[in-house]
């Protein structure tokens, strides 16, 4: 608390009181001096919000009225540089030839405008009328304050230090809704941490902080903010104590709390009864399935076929030439009449070095893909219907493609260098590469796999890519003739149905390695892609991660096995209780 203004006003009054008149007289001409020189002392920051194209403002929370309002100008937010810098207690100094303020000096008659010397892009001021106006961003940077806006971007706040003032740090706070907990129950924490000067916080840092803590004792949490202007606040602690009987155990904990793409433990994953599940026909769609050569070396044909109708196409390159190169699909029409080429479903990963990215990306990208886009290709003419971003030599590109086709079409996956384009007469020049004896490819028939599982005795294991419950396809490698299995079954459409799905939770658990991927499901109305695991990867049986908690009866998932990790993989369904989907409440679970 600042106790400068209340002895200020105290010694003035005092002297009004007491003093023969002119003295009073003299004291009642410095009472407002007084006064203003206190309030002046106790502010440590000045705040403005404002609203473009409106003439109402606010300064530290009491409306006053810009004479020009902010304004959208080629498409930066502008504000009246004399207007608001005397909002913010901030001086203009200068002439009609240059004007400075803070770190910024600029010529109004260009206009043109510099911060430390350095000159800003035209745009960044404007004279409308006779009013000159700087493009918020700049002003804020000038004066070294803090700017914000509101979510639909009409609304900024603009926070500054009066003249001559040192910035306060952040300040740390947070709560928990209790100080003892018993092992297994959830703790809730409130944080409320805020900074002096109305900067933006931008990072906050744990120590020590767990949802839930299932042995005995004595705990210290911890948080430190960071803002935007780099300074970080003192460790702000609690302690919590836990004691007494337990409420939950890690797994039932999870089955209760925890969010999709959470992991957490249970060893008895493998102890689980495998689920009868039903595979139903489906119409075949075929899968050109393009990784062999995984690494070419050289401008090449690495796989080609010929579809009509739907198809799904799958390429996991890295590229191996010593420069850049791009992965095309192209399209060549074998028919006497046009066809069209549609992509009903795209999703790509590339340019990356990091292999486990690949997969995951691509399937989120996939599910996330709506609307699609087609193509016209006239008798004997060749179209690329996709085209990689540039790769630099060892960055790699995984595809995964939906096609529909109105005819026979020849389609033909090549790595080229950047100098040559996927014309025609390039590749009819480029060799067939041969495959690398590790990697697979060719052409699969029966690319969706629909399986229906109706679930009872819980908890309960649906087994996916293990090669004997869920075998692996079968093709050829047309390029070859040779026969093709598909290990991992990648690219594949797994179309599941689970009945009795209701007041369960599900969670998919590693089997062979590492692995980072990706789900669709649909519950009742929501649909939505989920993450697995949320962060990372995951690479034990006994750590499941967490899918979704059914609110429906009837449940479907969408899982494709992802490119780079590794398979079997199992789903997991367990008896759950904690909120569904939708916020109800389900059964509890028991070992």
């Amino acid at each position: 608390m600042n106790f400068s203004a209340p002895l200020s006003r105290f010694s003035a009054f005092q002297a009004v009181r007491s003093s023969r008149p002119l003295a009073r007289f003299s004291a009642l001409l410095a009472l407002p001096v007084a006064l203003s020189l206190s309030l002046a002392g106790a502010v440590s920051s000045v705040q403005l919000q404002a609203v473009i194209d409106q003439s109402a403002a606010y300064r530290n929370g009491e409306a006053l009225t810009l004479l020009s309002p902010p304004r959208v100008v080629r498409g930066r937010t502008l504000l009246p540089l004399r207007e608001v810098a005397a909002a913010l207690g901030q001086s203009v100094l200068g002439d009609s030839t240059q004007l400075l303020l803070g770190r910024l000096s600029l010529d109004p008659r260009k206009p043109q405008a510099f911060l430390d010397g350095a000159p800003q892009p035209a745009e960044s001021v404007a004279l409308v009328g006779n009013v000159v106006y700087v493009s918020a961003r700049l002003l804020a940077d000038a004066l070294n304050a803090n700017l914000s806006f509101s979510d639909d971007g009409r609304t900024l706040t603009l926070t500054a230090l009066p003249p001559g003032g040192n910035p306060l740090s952040p300040q740390a706070r947070f709560s928990t809704d209790k100080l003892s907990y018993a092992p297994g129950e959830r703790v809730v924490y409130t944080e409320y941490a805020f900074d002096p000067d109305g900067s933006d916080l931008t990072a906050r840092r744990w120590t020590g902080r767990q949802d839930v803590f299932f042995v005995p004792g004595t705990y210290t949490v911890t948080l430190q903010v960071t803002n935007s202007r780099g300074l970080v606040s003192q460790p702000y602690p609690r302690t919590i104590t836990v004691t007494g009987q337990p409420i939950d155990s890690p797994l039932s904990y999870a089955l209760k709390y925890a969010t999709p793409g959470d992991t957490f433990a249970d060893s008895k994953v493998l102890t689980y009864p495998a689920l009868n599940a039903q595979t139903v026909q489906a119409p075949s769609l075929p899968l050109l399935f393009s990784d062999s050569p995984e690494t070419p070396a050289q401008s090449g044909i690495l796989y080609q076929d010929t579809v009509a109708g739907q198809a799904r196409l799958l390429a996991y390159h890295v590229n191996g030439l010593t420069g850049t190169a791009r992965l095309y699909v192209v399209a060549r029409n074998l028919e006497n009449r046009p066809i069209e080429v549609r992509t009903d479903r795209l999703g790509e990963t590339a340019p990356t070095r990091i292999e486990g990215l690949l997969g995951q990306v691509t399937l989120l990208d996939y599910f996330a893909s709506s609307g699609s886009q087609s193509v016209t290709i006239q008798p004997g003419e060749s179209v690329a219907v996709y085209a990689s971003p540039t790769l630099s030599p060892g960055s790699g590109v995984n595809m995964m493609q939906d096609l529909n086709t109105s005819g026979r079409a020849e389609l033909t996956f090549a790595m080229l260098e950047d100098s040559l384009p996927p014309s025609a007469q390039v590749l009819q020049q480029l060799p067939f590469m041969q495959p690398d004896a590790r990697h697979q490819r060719g052409t699969f028939p029966n690319a969706v796999r629909p399986i229906r599982v109706t679930l009872g005795q819980l908890p309960a294991r649906l087994v996916i890519g293990d090669g004997l419950l869920d075998p692996a396809l079968t093709g050829t490698d047309a390029l070859t003739g040779q026969p093709q299995r598909l290990l991992g079954n990648y690219g594949v459409l797994y179309d599941i149905q689970v009945q009795g799905a209701a007041g369960t939770a599900v969670a998919l658990s590693p089997r062979g390695g590492l692995y980072r991927g990706a789900m669709n499901i649909e519950d009742g109305p929501v649909t939505q892609a989920i993450k697995l695991p949320k962060v990372g990867s995951t690479s034990t049986a006994d750590s499941p991660t967490l899918l979704w908690r059914p609110a429906s009866n009837l449940f479907n998932i969408d899982f494709v096995p992802a490119s780079g990790s590794n398979l079997p993989i199992s789903l997991i369904f367990y008896k759950a209780s904690g909120p569904s989907a939708f916020g109800g409440i389900i059964k509890r679970y028991t070992p």
